[in-house]
């Protein structure tokens, strides 16, 4: 039974291929440049779709190099709790509103 165990072998953290014989995709080298002056050179898949943009090591955005700045879409306005309240009321009554309660308060009938 010694003879057949594996020993010193880490089964289930390598690999017993080897990587002679295997073909790598084709691959094209893509360079961004930042708006600092660093350079990006990123590998990528001839068959992979490249993005305009790529994000650089300083947090800026680095554009493709000989590409053009992709168009800037209309970001979507993010409705407010205000936002909301314009919708079901106006100034003057959201005032008057404001006001009764104000009274309320002062004359201390508020409900604790």
């Amino acid at each position: 039974m010694a003879d057949r165990a594996l020993r010193g072998v880490r089964l289930g953290t390598q690999s017993m291929e080897s990587p002679s014989g295997a073909e790598l995709a084709e691959r094209q080298e893509v360079v961004y440049d930042c708006p600092i002056g660093h350079e990006i050179h990123v590998p990528f898949s001839v068959e992979a779709e490249v993005p305009p943009v790529w994000e650089c090591h300083c947090g800026s955005t680095a554009l493709l190099r000989d590409g053009s700045r992709p168009d800037e879409s209309p970001r979507r306005h993010i409705r407010t709790h205000w936002d909301m309240l314009l919708e079901r009321r106006t100034i003057p009554e959201l005032e008057k509103l404001l006001e009764e309660r104000l009274k309320i308060l002062r004359d201390g009938r508020l409900a604790s």
